[in-house]
């Protein structure tokens, strides 16, 4: 049975913090390059806070502890989005892609585009495992490894080419990896990708719904459900021509003032 504390409200909480904080990374990364060193500096204090209250929840297995670790994890992962898309972690090549190279070649230049984000994200993954093992709140790990995994699948599927690669969330100083995306096309890898997710959200649902009502076991599940299920609808977006940055206009200020501009 569907309990409003046990699968509603994380299902709303879950999805007004995707939402905003989405929108704050976005506005952030495409103001003027002169206010990233500030952006990063808060963004900076809010992970490593997120890595202490991850670490002090996990202790817990409380309904109220699972929130926090549960945010925490965000504010860790958002810390790590905020650096890569100010390009402070991006990857030691910032240019455009070598269109002559093809295969394991081509794969490797555009490795060396993403690899600090990618290492500190592994490195972040591993740190949170090894924080919370055989604690009695594992939300924090488990939902930062979660959205890693995402991530790094939505990455490969831009690589191999997808319907719909659109790259409104990329800010101006980065709009040199749209040329490493592969050729506008459908492919198995993102047909298995949306299964897979989607598959995990069913299990995730699963267990919110066998676990006990009220309980902090089931209001994690149903935070995970929601974030896998945020993940199908990401990867939807990739598959469908959906302009995902629709959801965040009002967080693009330098590109709104360009608008403007024109218009007048």
């Amino acid at each position: 049975m569907v309990s409003w504390s046990g699968h509603v409200l994380p299902f709303i909480v879950t999805v007004a913090i995707w939402f905003i904080a989405t929108g704050l990374i976005a506005w952030a990364d495409n103001r003027e390059r002169a206010t990233f060193s500030t952006s990063l500096v808060i963004g900076s204090l809010a992970g490593i806070a997120g890595l202490v209250v991850i670490l002090l929840a996990s202790l817990s297995a409380e309904v109220w502890a699972v929130y926090v670790s549960f945010v925490g994890a965000l504010m860790v992962w958002g810390w790590h989005e905020l650096s890569f898309l100010t390009g402070a972690s991006a990857g030691p090549r910032r240019g455009l892609s070598d269109p002559s190279l093809t295969g394991i070649a081509r794969f490797r230049q555009a490795a060396a585009t993403v690899m600090h984000h990618e290492v500190a994200l592994a490195v972040t993954a591993l740190l949170l495992i090894s924080l919370s093992w055989n604690a009695p709140n594992q939300i924090g790990a488990t939902v930062f490894v979660l959205m890693f995994a995402m991530r790094l699948i939505s990455k490969i599927n831009l690589f191999i080419g997808v319907p719909n690669s659109t790259s409104e969330m990329l800010p101006e100083h980065l709009t040199y990896l749209k040329s490493y995306f592969g050729r506008n096309r459908m492919t198995v890898l993102l047909a298995a990708s949306i299964t897979a997710i989607a598959g995990s959200t069913v299990w995730f649902a699963a267990l919110a719904l066998a676990a006990p009502a009220g309980s902090a076991a089931m209001v994690g599940a149903s935070l995970l459900t929601t974030l896998s299920l945020l993940g199908v609808l990401e990867h939807l977006f990739l598959a469908l021509p959906f302009r995902d940055g629709m959801l965040w206009g009002w967080a693009y200020p330098q590109r709104k003032a360009a608008v403007q501009l024109n218009l007048d």
